[in-house]
């Protein structure tokens, strides 16, 4: 995924900065606890097309915590 366009994408309903997740091929807005998919390279940033995270995703990484258990 291209850095630029990494730092240009925001997440489209809070306007907040999106975490790029590698593994599962998704950039991921904590605050709304969406997960918005990267098909054939395109981030869609549709809500609709958007993942729910589960409550452990939206922790994993959240500022003060040291990482799972």
């Amino acid at each position: 995924m291209d850095k630029q366009l990494l730092a240009m994408l925001v997440c489209p309903l809070c306007k907040g900065k999106l975490k790029y997740n590698r593994e599962a091929l998704e950039l991921e807005c904590r605050f709304d606890g969406l997960a918005y998919p990267i098909r054939d390279g395109i981030p869609v940033m549709l809500p609709e097309e958007a993942r729910a995270m589960d409550v452990d995703e939206k922790l994993h990484e959240s500022p003060g915590r040291m990482g799972k258990s």
